[in-house]
């Protein structure tokens, strides 16, 4: 008679949430870039080739929250509205653990890069929202660009004040504000 060494039943559901979780344990031990997808994997207990259900690589895992939000976007909103809608009840995520462990999983270089790919994402949503809102193409391009890195800069105070302390945001409208003082 064989003796089963395995857990019988089904295995535990796996979330993208979980994976980020793993994957910032790794990038917490060992830095971004010597982490690979199987680590990640093997530590949130899946294969390596399942993985890719979750995401289309490690960098995504950081980003899906954010990314959600900004795929479903009203667009349709005024611009205000629109960023506010991405913000809206946002949780404390891996996001938020790796901009405020950035050196330490010595992903500096990757926040940046990605960030401003999410950065542009925003500008081109909230630049559609204010040409509806009539604004000529230029002048809309680069206040979506405004409001776009008000949105990455809430992200990072938001984060590097301890994200559970406040709400993300009172963290934008603090950004936006900035948006509407006179240059000096």
């Amino acid at each position: 008679m064989a003796i089963q060494t395995g857990k019988r039943g089904r295995p535990r559901a796996i979330t993208s949430d979980m994976l980020a979780e793993a994957a910032c344990e790794l990038f917490l031990e060992q830095g971004y870039e010597a982490t690979n997808v199987a680590e990640i994997a093997q530590r949130a207990g899946i294969a390596r080739s399942s993985f890719f259900n979750y995401a289309p690589g490690k960098a995504e895992l950081l980003w899906g929250s954010l990314d959600e939000r900004i795929a479903s976007a009203d667009d349709a909103l005024p611009a205000r509205d629109c960023v506010r809608a991405l913000v809206a009840d946002f949780a404390p995520d891996a996001l938020a653990l790796a901009i405020a462990n950035a050196e330490a999983m010595q992903i500096e270089d990757h926040l940046e890069r990605e960030g401003a790919l999410r950065m542009k994402r925003i500008a081109d949503l909230v630049a559609r929202a204010l040409r509806r809102e009539g604004l000529d193409p230029l002048a809309a391009r680069v206040r979506g660009g405004a409001y776009g890195a008000a949105v990455l800069a809430a992200i990072s105070s938001w984060a590097a004040s301890g994200a559970g302390s406040a709400p993300l945001a009172a963290h934008l409208e603090r950004a936006l504000a900035v948006l509407e003082e006179p240059t000096r």
